[in-house]
C-alpha cells in the first residue's frame, strides 16, 4: 500500500477535480500593508519591475480555499494496482496514442536530439495535466501569497511567489492568466514557479515560455526537463521482471506491491523521472504509459 500526502493538486490521481467552483475561491481579507511591504522589498531586489509589483500587489487578497486544500490534504491509501489502473487507463492510453501520432513531429523536434523516446512526454503530459485538460484554477500569485502570510511552509512558497513574480514579470504570461493548483502548479506541465524558470523552454521562439496554451513549449519544456537532469539516450526506464529478481549493476528492483508481487528492473532513467515526481509509483505509472502509448 502506498501512503501519499499530496502537496499540489496534481492529475496523477485523476479522479480528484482540480477546478474548484468559483465560490469556493472566493477572496478573502486584504494582506496586511507591512506584509505586502516586505514582498516588494525582496522581489525588487530579485529583479521584478516595479509596474509588475505594482498590478500583482495593488488589490491581491487572502483566497481562504487555499489554506482549506493547504490544511486539510488528504491521505490516501492505495495500493499499486489501483493506482496503475487508474494512471494508466485505457482511455489514457488510447488518448495518448492518438495525441503522439498528431504531435509526434513537434515531440520529435525536441526528444529526437535529447535521445527521449516521444511517448515518455506524452506520457508526464497526460499524467500531469491529462494532455492539458486539468490546470487548475488559483492565482497563483494570489495563492502562494496565501500560503506564505499563513505561514505554510513559507519559506518555500515565498520563493515560489517571488519566482512567479519574475515570471510575469519576463513576459511569459499573464498576471491573472497565471492559474495553477492551490500550491502553485502551473501549466500543462504542472512545474511550480522555480521548476519553470530552471526548465522551461521556448520552443517556438516567440520569446515566451507559455506552458499553459502553447503544446510546443510544453513538449519543449518536459523534454527540456529531462534532458537536463540527466536522461540518458539509448536507455530504457526499466521493464517487468520476475517476482525473485535480483538487480544488477547499475539496477533497482522496484517492488510496488511488496513481496510476491510485481517486480520491475529499473534503470539510471528511472531515477531521472523520480526527479520530477519523488515517488516510485508515480515513475513507475509514467514508464508504463509510455511503453503502451508506443506499443
Amino acid at each position: 500500500m502506498i501512503t501519499r500526502r499530496l502537496l499540489c493538486a496534481g492529475a496523477a490521481l485523476a479522479p480528484l477535480p482540480l477546478v474548484l467552483p468559483a465560490a469556493a475561491q472566493t477572496s478573502g481579507p486584504r494582506f496586511p500593508p507591512a506584509f505586502l511591504e516586505g514582498i516588494r522589498q525582496e522581489a525588487l531586489r530579485a529583479g521584478v519591475d516595479r509596474g509588475t509589483i505594482d498590478a500583482a500587489l495593488a488589490d491581491i487578497r487572502e483566497v481562504p480555499r487555499v489554506m482549506e486544500q493547504a490544511r486539510n490534504q488528504p491521505e490516501f491509501k492505495m495500493s499499486w494496482e489501483t493506482y496503475r489502473d487508474r494512471v494508466v487507463s485505457s482511455e489514457r492510453v488510447a488518448r495518448g496514442r492518438a495525441l503522439l501520432a498528431e504531435n509526434r513531429a513537434t515531440i520529435e523536434r525536441f526528444a529526437g536530439p535529447a535521445g527521449l523516446p516521444p511517448s515518455v512526454a506524452v506520457a508526464l503530459w497526460g499524467i500531469e495535466s491529462n494532455y492539458g485538460t486539468r490546470l487548475g484554477d488559483f492565482e497563483v500569485v494570489e495563492a502562494l501569497a496565501t500560503l506564505v502570510h499563513n505561514n505554510f511552509r513559507a519559506k518555500f512558497f515565498r520563493e515560489q511567489l517571488i519566482a512567479a513574480l519574475k515570471i510575469v514579470s519576463q513576459g511569459h504570461i499573464g498576471l491573472h492568466a497565471m492559474k495553477g493548483s492551490w500550491a502553485g502548479a502551473m501549466g500543462q506541465c504542472q512545474f511550480i514557479p522555480t521548476s519553470f524558470i530552471a526548465y522551461a523552454a521556448d520552443g517556438d521562439g516567440d520569446g515566451r515560455k507559455d506552458i499553459w496554451t502553447n503544446k510546443v513549449d510544453v513538449f519543449a519544456s518536459i523534454v527540456n526537463y529531462l534532458r537536463k537532469v540527466g536522461w540518458r539516450p539509448g536507455l530504457r526506464w526499466g521493464d517487468e521482471v520476475s517476482p525473485g529478481a535480483q538487480g544488477g549493476a547499475g539496477m533497482r528492483i522496484v517492488r510496488p506491491a511488496g513481496a510476491g508481487g510485481p517486480a520491475y528492473a529499473t534503470t539510471e532513467n528511472f531515477k531521472v523521472i523520480l526527479r520530477w515526481n519523488q515517488s516510485d509509483f508515480f515513475a513507475l505509472a509514467v514508464g508504463l504509459l509510455s511503453d503502451r502509448i508506443a506499443a
